[in-house]
């Protein structure tokens, strides 16, 4: 949660970026997140196959949208799962020590890994650390003039008078503020919450000062779901490959309802029905185990 966070407007709303906001999570994922995990995981070798485990992960699985790292042990599960990879005796690392690190971290971000390395001097904290500021050098080199989407800036100034908002994500902060300043909305916005503030539940907790259904959560990814149900939070979902109708409903009639009171129960039922066929829980090819 923001220190020293109290509400200034009758309304709440958090909104997730990457996938949400901005159309960036294929160029991120497709053109900086994979080319660097196979070049730091030596997975030349399975390169198809680390692609794909990659991009379902983080693109097309219930997993999209989650914290970098717990993203790159579950890439690395599956890749090591796959009969063609076993076929090809390509060793795919299991980073033991990232596994240890994350169940003892709540807020896994580069700063809290530097810190990590430094106490222990772990192999694989020092590896994933390097693989995670490379990820960074190349979003930076990459990721420009990509904007919101249609109807973004729309629903943040129909918002903005009644609503305190946040940016609720887990990317860097430094990306983020970035981004919204290149395309002229973070004056809508009171705080951006990356990686560094914390984990979107802790973000989120902001929620509990204001009125029942008075808080709302704008995601593309289940985890952004399910941290608005562990704040209390009403949810609109961004849904991944409709992103544009999305916002668009979310203009025509999702914010008149949530400011009318009308958005939970059978409307927010709706949403989530349809929200939650959007992503498979399980990859399009066979595993093992």
């Amino acid at each position: 949660m923001p220190e020293n966070y109290s509400p200034e407007r009758e309304f709440f709303v958090g909104i997730d970026s990457d996938g949400c906001v901005f159309d960036s999570m294929e160029l991120k994922h497709k053109e900086c997140f994979v080319p660097v995990f196979i070049n730091t995981y030596d997975l030349q070798g399975i390169s198809k196959y680390a692609r794909e485990a990659s991009e379902y992960v983080n693109l097309y699985s219930k997993s999209r949208g989650c914290n970098r790292f717990l993203a790159l042990v579950e890439q690395l599960d599956w890749l090591s799962r796959r009969p063609e990879v076993k076929a090809r005796n390509v060793q795919v690392p299991q980073l033991t020590g990232v596994i240890n690190w994350l169940a003892q971290e709540s807020r896994p971000g580069n700063p809290t890994l530097a810190s990590a390395v430094e106490a222990t001097g772990d192999p694989d904290l020092t590896k994933a650390l390097e693989w995670s500021h490379d990820v960074n050098k190349a979003i930076e080199a990459m990721v420009r003039g990509v904007p919101p989407f249609p109807n973004v800036k729309s629903c943040l100034e129909r918002f903005a008078d009644s609503a305190d908002m946040l940016v609720v994500s887990a990317t860097p902060n430094a990306a983020l503020e970035a981004e919204w300043e290149e395309h002229g909305i973070a004056k809508f916005v009171r705080e951006i919450c990356g990686q560094e503030a914390g984990n979107k539940k802790e973000t989120l907790a902001v929620a509990s000062q204001y009125e029942k259904d008075k808080s709302l959560m704008l995601g593309d990814a289940p985890g952004d779901h399910k941290a608005a149900m562990a704040n209390d939070c009403l949810f609109f979902p961004i849904n991944p490959g409709n992103e544009e109708a999305s916002w668009q409903r979310l203009l025509d009639e999702g914010i008149d309802r949530f400011f009318a009171g009308t958005f939970a129960g059978e409307y927010q039922q709706e949403l989530l029905e349809e929200f939650n066929k959007c992503l498979p829980a399980a990859p399009p090819w066979p595993v093992d185990g």
